[in-house]
C-alpha cells in the first residue's frame, strides 16, 4: 500500500501573507494525522518564505507518525537537521528566486558535496532522500552515494501539456522506479501531483510513498483539512 506525506507548507504561505499567527502548521501537522496521512512533510528554506525554524521544532514535537524534512544540503540545515532528528532528510535543490522547487538535484555532477552531508545525516540515524529527476545517471549516482530512498521528481508528468507528453514522462517514471529498485533505494515520488493526474503514478509498483502538498492544501481551503486529506488517500489506496 503507498503511503501519503502531506506538505503543510503552503499552510504557512497563508499564515505569511499577513505575517500573523494564523493558521498555524502545528494545527495542520495534527489534523493530517487524525486524518489518516502517514507522514508529514515540511521544507525548511534559507529565507525561511513559509515554515520557520518553530514551526520545525513544535512539529517534531507533536508528529506521531513520520516527519520528512526537506532542506539544502548546505551546513546551517545540517545542524539544524541533527538538533531537530526528523525520521527522514529529502535534500531538494534551492533557489531563492523560484517559486516552488524546480527540477531535481544533480548529485551525478556533485558527488562529494552531497558525500559528506549524506554519511553525516545517516550518522545520526536520520534516513536520507534524494530529490531527483527521473533519470538513470544521477539515480546510480544516488546509490552510490549510499542514500536510503530517492523521491523522483513528477513534475514534468504533471505539467504536460497533452496526453503523448504525459505519457513519455509516466514511462521515464517508470523505468526510474525500477531502475532504482533493482540498485536498493527505496522509491517516493511527488511533485505537481493532483487529485487528476495521481491515479497513474500510484500504478507503478516499485513507488512506496508519495508527497503531496499543494493540491490538498488548496483543496483544504474549500473542503476542510481533514476532508482534502482523505480524499487523496481514497484515490491512492
Amino acid at each position: 500500500m503507498i503511503r501519503l506525506g502531506v506538505n503543510i507548507d503552503h499552510v504557512a504561505t497563508i499564515r505569511q501573507a499577513r505575517r500573523g499567527r494564523e493558521p498555524d502548521p502545528v494545527a495542520a501537522a495534527i489534523l493530517v494525522e487524525m486524518a489518516g496521512a502517514d507522514g508529514v512533510v515540511i521544507h525548511l528554506r534559507e529565507d525561511r518564505r513559509h515554515i520557520n525554524d518553530r514551526d520545525l521544532t513544535v512539529v517534531r514535537e507533536v508528529v506521531k507518525t513520520h516527519l520528512n524534512l526537506e532542506m539544502a544540503a548546505t551546513e546551517e540545515m545540517v545542524k539544524k537537521a541533527i538538533t531537530v532528528l526528523p525520521d527522514m532528510v529529502t535534500l531538494v535543490p534551492e533557489n531563492r528566486m523560484e517559486i516552488t522547487t524546480e527540477g531535481g538535484l544533480d548529485v551525478q555532477n556533485q558527488f562529494d558535496q552531497f558525500e559528506e552531508v549524506i554519511a553525516t545525516l545517516r550518522a545520526n540515524n536520520i534516513i536520507v532522500s534524494l530529490f531527483i529527476d527521473p533519470d538513470i545517471y544521477q539515480i546510480k549516482a544516488a546509490a552510490r552515494l549510499r542514500a536510503d530512498y530517492v523521491e523522483l521528481h513528477t513534475g514534468s508528468y504533471a505539467n504536460a501539456e497533452d496526453l503523448s507528453k504525459q505519457t513519455d514522462e509516466l514511462e521515464k517514471l517508470k523505468s526510474a522506479a525500477l531502475g532504482a529498485s533493482k540498485l536498493g533505494l527505496g522509491v517516493s515520488a511527488g511533485h505537481g501531483l493532483n487529485y487528476q493526474n495521481v491515479a497513474e503514478i500510484c500504478k507503478i509498483k516499485q513507488i512506496e510513498e508519495l508527497n503531496i502538498g499543494h493540491s490538498i492544501i488548496s483543496r483544504a481551503v474549500l473542503v476542510g483539512l481533514e476532508t482534502a486529506v482523505r480524499d487523496m488517500l481514497h484515490l491512492i489506496r
